[in-house]
Parts: structure tokens; sequence; C-alpha cells
């Protein structure tokens, strides 16, 4: 088994010690938090993250946060290894211009490109971005954007004619070196053509495991049928603290804090999806806060007032190292996490549960550096336990 990739999150939209509502499908101004998404606190939670272990993180995208290629690009001068997982969205940008921009953004960061391909699962979302394109055309739409960004990258002129797009001797100043690797998460049929052709990284939301092994082995067979591989994450939440007890009590008093008018108005918003992933990420609580441990360690609290994403790992950090390794068993690489809120959440998970998994040999940090319970522990001066050397005082002769 290759050793595990952990990437975080980034609330470009702001951040709380609640959860903070958003997320796809919702419309602007519903997002927000007591701490504002400020370049500073954005650079902050990036620093933190790149210290502790994380490979980068997923910024999101939509009309309820902010632009993704802008905020990134701009942190991408506060980091030095940290990669951005960015999303590009088909028939909102030509695919010659997104080719250059990922160009441009590999030459400028030496190579910390991550690209999330984004079809689009909302109607009244893509309609105020000019697309009024229905889902099967989406999928149709980005199989032919993702041939002509891959021919770009490759060849030093394309020409291209299909139903979608049509250019003519398209060329790039600079081809990306290396090619930034393409992710997507989908659970419509059409993103399965899509990721067996195009995709490095297929993600999937935190469903049941026997939805997840699902996904994993009918992505991985498409893939097979196109003499490909096809790399498996999956994006979560996670509360781990040194209890089962601490962690569960973490979750309860952020379902505390979520009044029911809140939970109809956002449950209602999100009805309105034709992504088959938030149908599913609805179905797992119904709108109700009774009975949201769907599985083991999985919790449902944070769909009920957040689109997209809304499965939490909730547990001890010896419960969650064993989730990872029950996902990891199932072919599942790369986990994409976030908590609330983003900048201690990152701690709590890479100082308790990173460490767990480096002693078992399935995740090392990217540059070697110790972390949490790893990390040497310095020495209380003038401690009996001190384990410095004494200090030797010349004595002068008398």
């Amino acid at each position: 088994m290759s050793s595990l990739q952990f990437h975080w999150f980034l609330p470009t939209y702001g951040d709380s010690r609640y959860i903070v509502g958003g997320g796809h499908g919702l419309p602007a101004g519903v997002a927000g938090g007591a701490r504002p998404a400020t370049l500073d606190y954005l650079g902050q939670i990036a620093r933190s993250a790149e210290q502790l272990g994380y490979v980068g993180a997923l910024t999101p995208t939509g009309a309820w946060c902010e632009d993704a290629f802008v905020v990134d690009s701009m942190l991408a001068s506060v980091t030095s290894h940290f990669k951005f997982l960015i999303a590009i969205r088909p028939g909102l940008i030509s695919p010659t211009l997104a080719a250059q921009m990922a160009a441009t953004f590999q030459r400028y960061s030496n190579g910390r490109l991550l690209l999330n391909v984004v079809v689009g699962g909302e109607p009244h979302e893509q309609r105020a971005y000019a697309d009024f394109s229905d889902k099967n055309e989406r999928y149709e739409r980005a199989d032919e954007f993702l041939e002509i960004v891959r021919a770009l990258w490759e060849r030093p002129n394309v020409n291209f004619k299909g139903r979608f797009y049509q250019v003519e001797n398209a060329t790039l100043p600079s081809r990306p070196d290396p090619l930034p690797p393409l992710y997507i998460g989908g659970s419509s049929a059409g993103a399965g053509p899509v990721t067996a052709k195009h995709i490095d990284v297929y993600l999937t939301w935190g469903e049941p495991t026997p939805a997840v092994i699902e996904k994993v082995t009918r992505i991985r067979a498409l893939a097979a049928a196109q003499g490909r591989t096809v790399r498996f994450g999956i994006r979560l939440h996670v509360i781990t603290r040194d209890t089962p007890e601490a962690a569960w009590a973490e979750a309860e008093r952020l379902l505390s804090a979520i009044d029911p008018e809140t939970i109809k108005s956002v449950q209602a918003g999100l009805a309105r999806s034709e992504g088959e992933g938030q149908k599913r990420m609805l179905a797992l609580h119904k709108g109700s806060k009774a009975g949201l441990e769907i599985e083991a360690n999985l919790w449902a609290g944070f769909g009920l007032v957040r689109g997209g994403a809304g499965t939490a790992l909730v547990g001890s950090h010896v419960e969650i190292a064993n989730k990872i390794k029950a996902y990891a068993a199932i072919g599942i690489e790369e986990f994409v996490l976030s908590g609330v809120p983003h900048l201690e959440e990152a701690y709590w998970f890479a100082e308790g549960v990173l460490p767990l998994l480096r002693k078992e040999g399935l995740w090392r940090h990217p540059r070697g550096e110790p972390v949490g319970l790893e990390s040497t522990q310095a020495d209380i001066p003038f401690s009996p336990a001190a384990t410095r050397a004494p200090v030797r005082t010349a004595v002068a002769a008398s």
C-alpha cells in the first residue's frame, strides 16, 4: 500500500467555531463566520497545514465563496511546498484560457497546482453564470473541454472541432511541467466516462462504506476499459479528540447550535439540486437531527446546514486512524479533510491521527518532518526530568 495523502481545506467564505452554512447549491450571502476569510487568516491556515504535513488544500468554488484561482494565486506566495486543489469549471471558461492559467500557475508556483473539475450540479447556480445546459450536456461538454486542455499541455498546436467547442491553431506560451493532476467528484452516471478518459483522482463524498466500495469498483472498471488507472480519494469533515467521549461532545456542541428553522431553510434550497451526490447526502440525514451516526464513526450532522460534503469522521484519534485504514483497504489513497474552526482542527488531526498512521507505515510527512506525538518535547528548565546535559561552570582556584 502506498503512502496515504492528506489535504486540508481553505474556507474562502469565512470560518467559525460552529458549522458555517453555505456550500454547493446555496446562493451568495448565506455563508459567513466569526472569522472573515482574509488573506492573512487563510494564509495562516495554509502555512500551518503545510508545516503539519498536509500535501495541499481544496479551495471551494461557487457564488457563495471567493474565487479559488485568485485566492490561491495569492496564497502560493506565502507557502513553499503546499499544493492547491483549485476548481476549473467547463462551460464557464474557455478550455484554452483554462490550460493557459494552469500552465502559468504551475510555472510561478513551482508545480503546486492540482485541478478539480467541477461540472456543476445546481442549475440555478449555472444559470447565474450564464450556463443553461442540462446535466448530461455538462458532462459531454466536460469531455471535450478536457480533451482540448490535455492536448494544449502536450502539443505545440491544437485544432479541435466538436459539438461544444471549436479551436483553431491554439497554442500556449509555455506548457506546464509537471502536468497538473486532474481530480473530479461526481456520483451521476455521466461522471464515469469522463473520469475513465481524463481524470487522475476520483473523489467521493463520505458515504457509508458499501456505497464507497461500489463507486471504487465501478470507476476502476471503466478506467481499465480505457487502458488507464485512477487513484481514489474521499472528502470528509473530521472531529478527532483524545477520547471518543470528547469527540462526540464536540459533535453535540455543533449540533446544539443549529436551530430547526435554519435546517428547514437550507434543506429546501438543497432539494433543488440536480446533483446525484447532493441527493445522496440529503438522504443520509433526511433533514433530522436524529440518527446522525450513519455508520460507526461517520456522522451526517454537517449536511444539515451545509451543501456538498456533509459527513464527518468523529471519534478518538485511534478510532479515526482505524477508520482511515479501513478506507485505505478498499482503495482510498487521498483524504480531503476539514473541520471547524479550520485552523485548530488541522492541528487536532495532524497531531493526533497522523503519528498513528506514520507508526504503521501508512503515512509520511511530505518533507520528513516530525508531527504531534513524534515531535521532540522541550525540556522544562531546572526539572529533574530534563535531559539536557548539565552546564559545567569553571571554579576559580583558591
